[in-house]
């Protein structure tokens, strides 16, 4: 049976990050906007890694950040995989040795083939709701009959999802991954443990009629 994965995503505390790897989260994010409620700086960033056991992804989250500030990050902290969720060019996110993935906003008349193939050196696309003003983490959804046929196993969900609907998303979609953040929160920054149990079993009901 093909397994759904899943990212915890906004994590700024070690307990947290020590208690998703354990419920069995396969990635977890780390926001380095300093704008958002959920960014954490270069300590809080080791101190979350420093909790992680032996394979679970780290995934550093920037938003139009300056290629210094990246560097910086990266510097100091062990970052798997880079997550872009700006209006970064693909040679600018592929410029870091890293792989990475692509958010892409889901504003009205977004071409996905047209993204996927703009960003085609990227691991993945994240697909996240479209606020104007709001780089991401909105804690809204879009409509899913928007992912054209086929393109769905290529992409990492993100945008809205709960323990309330995130199996539905699985069945339905059959996604590569899904990402989560606000909606495994008691605050935002947070995370709730039973919320992230909630969610992980929800996935794996999902993946039972994929």
């Amino acid at each position: 049976m093909t397994r759904t994965r899943v990212k915890i995503c906004g994590l700024t505390r070690a307990q947290d990050a020590r208690e998703a790897a354990r419920l069995g989260a396969d990635a977890i994010g780390l926001v380095f906007y300093p704008p958002s409620p959920r960014a954490v700086t270069t300590a809080q960033a080791r101190e979350v890694v420093q909790a992680l056991p032996p394979f679970v992804t780290l995934v550093g989250l920037f938003v139009d950040a300056s290629e210094s500030e990246v560097r910086d990050v990266l510097a100091q902290v062990p970052v798997d995989l880079l997550q872009f969720h700006g209006d970064e060019t693909p040679m600018f996110c592929a410029g870091f040795g890293r792989p990475w993935i692509k958010a892409v906003r889901m504003r009205e008349g977004v071409d996905l083939w047209a993204e996927r193939e703009r960003y085609g050196e990227a691991s993945a696309l994240l697909l996240d709701a479209y606020r104007p003003g709001l780089p991401g983490g909105t804690g809204s959804g879009f409509d899913w009959d928007r992912i054209p046929p086929g393109m769905a196993e290529q992409i990492v969900l993100a945008g809205g999802l709960t323990p309330a609907n995130v199996a539905q998303a699985v069945r339905q979609l059959r996604p590569y991954a899904v990402d989560v953040s606000g909606g495994v929160e008691q605050v935002k920054g947070i995370k709730d443990a039973e919320k992230m149990a909630a969610f992980l079993e929800e996935v794996k009901d999902g993946d039972r009629y994929r």
